[in-house]
């Protein structure tokens, strides 16, 4: 049988290829370093193969994306809120625009975490987690607004407020008595219906009539003195004319001998407004005339300092 004999170097010079092994070649032609060839790195028996490095363009993709849902989830939140706490998943869907698999998906997320609960009834209410949140942000910007009104109780001499539409109610969030031994006085978290007083009245001055209309729908127009305002029409007119002049006033419709004077503070997350109240006696209508200036820049100031 034949065999083939090993091709030796000839004395001093290079081994010649066999031909089974072919030279490679570079693109000039010229001989090549042969192609690194990388050993499989496989994984130990029992684990799963390592996962490919993600591309940047695809973590910036997911990252927008998780911003987008995050952007949507608080939007659900805030129309919850609007239409005094709870909504159907079909009203969700109209009042948002997305989809009805993007908002069942959310509220899940956000009934799982406590944020948002479901009624027996299948409806979406606010979850019982946001109340922590909610005091713990109206604490904070009552120790912001106090220094602002303390300084406008200096300018003006009577009692300073601050309140925020929650729901269809104002809340007040800060406040800062006059030194008058007869002074107004209301205690910081107390609740009333907004269409009895100064600062109520400003904070439905922002929104447009027909949420409006919805908020005394729901919470009706009761009579606290013979002053109270108990008429939807004469509530909008009455609204009309602040939005027209820039402040509200509350003539003895919360209680009788005291008067309020009220104007918004705008371009804030959520509605607010700020009042100066006394007795009706002493905060006179000519004396009005002087404070809402001076209001009107304290709501500046504290506008600014709650968007910053």
């Amino acid at each position: 049988m034949a065999t083939e004999e090993p091709v030796m170097p000839s004395e001093g010079g290079p081994a010649r290829p066999s031909p089974e092994e072919k030279p490679f070649l570079s693109a000039e032609g010229g001989p090549a370093h042969p192609p690194a060839v990388l050993p499989a790195v496989l994984p130990a028996e029992g684990e799963p193969p390592a996962a490919l490095p993600e591309a940047p363009a695809a973590r910036v993709e997911r990252s927008a994306s998780s911003v987008r849902s995050l952007e949507r989830a608080f939007e659900l939140l805030d129309h919850l809120a609007d239409a005094g706490g709870q909504l159907a998943l079909t009203e969700l869907a109209e009042v948002s625009g997305l989809p009805m698999p993007t908002i069942y998906r959310l509220m899940r997320t956000l009934v799982n975490r406590g944020y948002v609960r479901q009624e027996p009834s299948k409806r979406y209410a606010l979850g019982p987690r946001l109340i922590r949140l909610g005091e713990t942000a109206e604490r904070l910007l009552g120790s912001w607004a106090r220094p602002v009104l303390a300084q406008l109780v200096d300018e003006v001499g009577e009692t300073a407020n601050m309140a925020l539409l929650e729901g269809d109610e104002a809340v007040y969030v800060a406040q800062v008595p006059s030194r008058h031994s007869m002074r107004m006085f209301t205690e910081v978290g107390r609740r009333v219906l907004p269409h009895c007083t100064g600062v109520g009245k400003a904070l439905l001055a922002q929104l447009p009539e027909p949420t409006v209309r919805e908020i005394i729908a729901r919470t009706g127009m009761p009579a606290y003195t013979p002053h109270t305002i108990t008429d939807p029409a004469v509530l909008m007119e009455e609204l009309a004319r602040i939005r027209q002049r820039g402040y509200a006033l509350d003539e003895q419709e919360q209680e009788v001998g005291v008067r309020c004077v009220a104007v918004p503070v705008i371009d804030t997350p959520t509605p607010a407004a700020i009042s100066v109240s006394g007795p009706h006696g002493r905060l006179t209508h000519e004396v009005i005339e002087e404070v809402v200036p001076i209001m009107r820049r304290t709501a500046g100031q504290l506008a600014r300092r709650l968007s910053a």
